[in-house]
């Protein structure tokens, strides 16, 4: 085994570079001289490798200039490999800079026999790295390095944490520590931890020795393995070493072993602590002490995550956000058996399911306004798509509070709920799926990925659902086909190009819901009482393609160009019926609304991210530009079907003849143009500032007046924040921020109508405890709408509106997700909104916006065994709750008030997981949104079991 080690006494200081580098090293000194010498202190005559920095530069020669030595330690990559004298039979790389050291001497010694670490007297200083985090590179699946496990081993100086495989020379070793840090990260982007044959893992052990509070070993990304040490007060001592035999070994030290050291060097250091929980058993301590723990878990399976890209459209870590964002990331919809997209944001506060359209779509409010839905950030609402969004190819749902226009465009003043889909992975994936459930539901699903080239250049993802089930409503059915590709080519070093599409066909049962009587819930009917046709269909066909290029320049500067095209179109025929609220006796006069949709849209965006210092500034700016034009074409007539009844439902209609109703064409077009600027005053204070600048245009044809509608208007939309860290663990933020929407139509005098405009303010905490594995969010906000249109009191037809109304809504939303324990997991969330109207000429002032709680929370929460005979097993459960709402801003509807249970069991060993939910547990009647004299009955209790397989 051959050990390189560098011992450094400079002194350093922090050089601010281009390109929102964290930190670089530079020489004050200049008399820095690097030798590469034997053991016998006989300089070599031959190339071998040295080190730069803190990376070893096997083609080097053994003797550096001044002006070298300055230059190779401001290098910040951390690479370790195997030298070139074959007599020896692995490398260390120790990397420690003492700030009260003098000397400026650094002695690389190549031997060529090293004992094992446990054996090595290390020098006694500490680490505190200062490096820059280097842009992610794709890596060909050839080169992806399999560690197939990770032990640690006690010694009589810490521990030696090994990371086996063969290949350990070509391991590429990215240091990510930040300075005035205790935590040591160290990012290895050519790697996965997966067992045979293909099973991921991750390694955790709380505080296995004294002075380290963690280390854990997890797959960050679908190439890089992060390898993180957490000292308790003091930042941790970490040598390296690569070693043929075993792999890359990381050496720990202990704080008792090093105090110690640092009075009595040739003695034995004193006993380390004992680790709180032990799941596999590894090589015992010398001091007898209980083996470390070791816990194998799924891959990225995490309640919480650590970063989103919704914000800012740039990977900032969430404490850096100056606003609400939460993600729910795979694993909870996995673990709750989720399909549909409102099963999955009912975890996130402030979010409320806002009714289904006659089951032909999803829709929903945050903090008391619609909610925008997007998809890798495009726009994913009304012309986009149709139906029930299919989860299949769902990797996380991130959703944004608040005004959001200023990166994208024409908001309400809610926030977004932003669909992140999955993206190929590096090695070969491949998972089927079956579930079952109540009502005769039956969903297989398919998730291949993998290479497609030897040299992993090309890659692919692959997602099919099919779905086909009936309902707790009478005459309801349900058939769906969705299949998802995506193809990814890395182009060069640089350079990344994915192909993404999408097809969902839903064929499904016309369904208003349950009529009311004087805008109240019968009690005495039951809710499956449907009083549709049962021949009525909805049809559905939607498509969407995305091409993204994303190409680096350097690590300074990116460049993100993005293009989207979506089709949709939607049938209703004559047999589904419209009611609009019954009478006292139960009677509902009927409508057929037959109709034709077409959507089409056009989007391109265009980001270009650049890093860079002002002064002592640290800025990440993003420019953008987004093009859109969108296209909708609308047929639809109706007819009289006569009458039914909710107590005694009668389904022999008879048809009139077909009258007019909407027979329009809408072309609109918009131009977006952004700038933010992302900037780290100090490592605990940070700014965000943006503004953008939209235009709209829009003209809709009425062919059946033979008329057109021109709407322009434009808005300039800001936003700034500010995040003060006090602690590492909290986060204390501040926003403002603008929405605007475009309004067709003008005044009694011709005027056209101004956009709505959204304004928020927003204050909050952020905390990570745990070690970062619990986090939260504790957030107070006030949001006011203006201009909104309302009668014009000197009109005394009621034709005309003016732009006089204003609503606003204010409240408190917490949320928190992660583990509290090895495998107890927690997501939950509690709102109060205040939601009503302040200015009206057509409803009172102080009405409750539509489908809004005034309280609202859920807690979900699961363990899985970590060892023993029910390793694997797990079980969760949780509660979803809240108070009435109204279902529109008339408050004629009322939606009561709901608490609902759901539990689930899950298993997983090896290849198989094995899961059932159960849903609505205890069987309550509630109801979920609420049309014009209806409300969208919640399933009873339902059971699901899910089955699947990777190979």
């Amino acid at each position: 085994m051959k050990r390189w080690q560098l011992k450094c006494g400079v002194n350093l200081w922090l050089a601010l570079g281009l390109s929102g580098c964290l930190s670089a090293v530079a020489i004050q000194r200049a008399s820095a001289q690097v030798k590469l010498e034997s053991k016998e202190n006989s300089t070599l005559d031959a190339v071998a490798p040295s080190i730069v920095g803190d990376k070893v530069n096997p083609s080097a020669a053994f003797k550096l200039s001044e002006a070298e030595a300055s230059a190779a330690l401001s290098t910040s990559p951390l690479t370790v490999k195997q030298g070139i004298n074959q007599t020896t039979q692995s490398a260390v790389l120790s990397t420690r800079i003492d700030p009260g050291a003098n000397s400026v001497n650094s002695k690389p010694t190549l031997t060529k026999k090293i004992p094992r670490v446990s054996e090595i007297e290390p020098p006694l200083s500490s680490a505190r790295m200062l490096v820059q985090s280097p842009t992610p590179q794709t890596i060909p699946a050839s080169k992806i390095v399999q560690v197939s496990f990770v032990k640690a081993n006690p010694t009589n100086k810490g521990l030696e944490l090994v990371l086996q495989t063969s290949r350990a020379a070509t391991l590429q070793l990215q240091n990510r520590t930040q300075v005035n840090s205790n935590t040591f990260i160290v990012d290895i982007p050519n790697a996965q931890l997966r067992l045979p044959p293909n099973r991921v893992f991750s390694f955790r052990s709380q505080k296995p020795i004294a002075g380290i509070t963690e280390i854990t070993v997890v797959n960050f990304d679908a190439n890089t393995i992060r390898v993180t040490v957490i000292g308790e007060a003091a930042p941790p001592i970490i040598e390296l070493y690569d070693s043929p035999k075993e792999g890359l070994i990381f050496s720990v030290a202990s704080t008792a072993s090093l105090a110690q050291q640092r009075q009595q060097p040739q003695t034995q250091p004193s006993p380390t602590q004992q680790p709180e929980n032990q799941t596999q058993q590894t090589q015992p301590r010398a001091n007898g002490d209980e083996p470390i723990e070791l816990v194998v878990t799924g891959q990225r399976d995490g309640y919480n995550s650590s970063d989103a890209s919704t914000a800012t459209k740039t990977d900032t870590p969430l404490r850096d956000i100056p606003q609400s964002i939460q993600a729910i990331p795979a694993t909870v919809i996995q673990d709750q058996g989720a399909v549909r997209l409102n099963e999955i944001v009912r975890n996130v506060s402030g979010v409320a399911n806002a009714g289904t359209a006659g089951e032909r779509g999803e829709n929903y409010t945050i903090r008391g306004f619609d909610a925008n839905v997007y998809k890798n950030g495009f726009l994913d609402d009304y012309f986009t798509t149709r139906g029930f969004r299919d989860s299949a190819n769902i990797e996380r749902v991130e959703v944004l509070k608040g005004p959001a226009s200023v990166l994208f465009g024409r908001l309400e003043p809610s926030g977004i709920i932003n669909l992140i889909t999955k993206k190929p992975l590096a090695e070969p994936y491949y998972n089927f799926s079956f579930t079952a459930g109540s009502y005769s539901f039956y969903r297989p699903t398919l998730d291949f990925s993998g290479p497609l080239t030897q040299d992993g250049k090309l890659g692919y993802r692959l997602n099919i659902a099919y779905e086909n089930s009936g309902s707790f409503r009478d005459f309801v059915n349900k058939e769906r086909f969705f299949i998802a590709p995506v193809l990814s080519w890395k182009i060069g070093d640089k350079t990344n190009l994915t192909l993404e599409g999408e097809y969902l066909h839903t064929e499904n049962s016309y369904d208003d819901g349950l009529y009311l009587i004087g805008g109240k819930i019968i009690p005495n009917v039951p809710i499956s009482r449907n009083l549709n046709d049962p021949r009525s269909q909805i049809g559905i066909d939607a498509s969407q393609t995305y091409l993204t290029l994303n190409h680096e320049f350097n690590q300074n500067l990116s460049l993100r160009t993005a293009f989207r095209v979506t089709t949709a179109s939607e049938t209703v025929n004559r047999f589904a019926l419209r009611g609009f609220g019954a009478s006292d006796d139960g009677t509902v006069d009927l409508l057929s609304v037959p109709y034709n949709y077409y959507f089409e849209t056009y989007f391109l965006q265009n980001d270009l991210t650049a890093k860079f210092n002002t002064g002592f500034l640290k800025h990440t700016l993003l420019f953008g530009l987004e093009l859109g034009r969108l296209y909708d074409r609308r047929l639809s007539n109706y007819q009289s079907v006569g009458s039914s009844n909710v107590f005694n439902p009668v389904y022999n209609f008879s048809y009139g003849s077909y009258q007019p109703l909407d027979n329009t064409a809408t072309n609109t077009n918009s131009f977006g143009i952004y700038l933010q600027d992302q900037i780290s005053v100090f490592d605990n204070l940070k700014l965000l500032v943006g503004g953008r600048f939209d235009t709209y245009h829009s003209e809709r044809q009425d062919f059946n007046n033979d008329s057109t509608t021109v709407t322009d208007s434009d808005a300039f939309s800001p936003r700034v924040g500010v995040v003060y860290q006090p602690t590492k663990e909290i986060s204390l933020f501040a926003n403002y921020s603008r929405s605007f929407v475009p309004v067709s139509g003008s005044s009694k005098n011709g005027d056209a109508f101004e956009p709505t405009r959204g304004t928020g303010y927003e204050v909050g905490i952020k905390g990570n405890f745990l070690n970062n594995r619990l986090s939260s969010t504790l957030a107070f906000y006030t949001v006011t709408k203006t201009n909104v249109l309302t009668a014009d009191p000197s009109d005394p037809t009621g034709t005309f509106s003016i732009q006089v109304g204003e609503q606003r809504a204010r409240g408190i939303e917490l949320d928190i997700a992660g583990e509290i324990l090895p495998g107890w997991k927690v997501i939950a969330s509690y709102a109060y909104t205040d939601a009503q109207i302040t200015e009206d000429n057509t409803y009172p002032v102080g009405n409750t916006l539509g489908s809004i709680p005034q309280h609202s929370g859920s807690l979900w929460t699961t363990y899985t065994f970590q060892k023993g005979a029910l390793e694997g097993f797990g079980f969760g459960g949780g509660i979803f709750a809240a108070s009435e709402a109204y279902g529109d801003v008339s408050n004629f509807n009322t939606v009561p008030g709901f608490v609902r249970t759901d539990a689930a069991l899950f298993y997983k060993k090896d290849r198989l997981r094995a899961s059932v939910n159960f849903k609505n547990l205890f069987d309550i009647r509630y109801f979920e949104g609420a049309t014009t004299g209806a409300v969208n009955p919640a399933e009873p209790f339902t059971v699901q079991g899910t089955i699947s397989w990777e190979f």
